[in-house]
């Protein structure tokens, strides 16, 4: 099997829509998305409607919760806040329970889904220190587990109870090694590197690949001037921030 894996598209419909056109030429057997379809981006509805066209098996992220109207136990800043108000009120209610369904975590044969860690992954937990790698690990019962929320892309491969960081970007998969792997972000990466982000894990050839891809950034920013967003939410996107 070869699985798309991507998180945190944020509302851009842009980068949404150049992974996708991605992943089409890719032989892609299915489409699984870490969470936080809607949130920052001004295209809230029409990602939530190309999600629901890919057959994309989705999880929970804060913002989806959020926008929903259930009961989010993390903080929000300012901007997300404001975001968070306003997508709620432009998305339809169908849309709203579509986001409401989605659970915290998946599991298949073949890995495991979070949007931030395994451990309490109702208090949304970003993955940025080696507690919550080691924690979420310990609770791993298959070889591979993605996450995203930090929009940041890294995987770790933990063996004989040693966990390490793999530099590369493309990994192939050891005998008696579990793996953890922040797929990034869609939508608005946070790593510098300002294109989407997205995995693929192929059991067949036992490897996980991060990839990335450019798409229209200038489009993304004017359509979330337009709609009246904070003009940093605009120019973090050509930043990668």
């Amino acid at each position: 099997m070869r699985y798309a894996i991507f998180s945190d598209i944020h509302g851009n419909l842009e980068a949404l829509n150049a992974v996708i056109k991605d992943l089409q030429s890719q032989k892609i057997d299915g489409y699984f998305c870490c969470g936080d379809i809607v949130g920052y981006g001004a295209d809230p509805s029409k990602c939530i409607q190309r999600i629901q066209e890919i057959k994309a098996t989705s999880i929970a992220g804060n913002h989806d919760w959020a926008v929903a109207g259930k009961p989010v136990l993390s903080r929000f800043n300012a901007f997300a806040r404001q975001i968070i108000g306003w997508t709620a009120q432009v998305i339809s209610d169908e849309e709203k329970e579509f986001l409401s369904e989605f659970p915290l975590t998946f599991k298949n044969d073949d890995f495991v889904l979070a949007h931030g860690t395994l451990h309490n992954p109702e208090m949304f937990h970003y993955l940025l220190s080696f507690l919550h790698v080691q924690w979420t690990f310990d609770l791993l019962d298959r070889d591979v587990c993605f996450v995203g929320h930090s929009h940041i892309q890294e995987i770790f491969c933990r063996k004989d109870n040693t966990i390490k960081k793999n530099d590369l970007y493309t990994v192939s998969l050891e005998k008696e090694c579990c793996y953890l792997v922040n797929v990034g972000s869609v939508g608005q990466p946070r790593d510098r590197q300002p294109d989407a982000a997205y995995c693929i894990y192929d059991t067949k050839a036992k490897t996980i690949e991060l990839k990335r891809v450019v798409y229209d950034i200038a489009k993304a920013q004017k359509k979330i001037i337009a709609a009246g967003f904070p003009e940093a939410l605009a120019s973090r996107l050509s930043l990668g921030i």
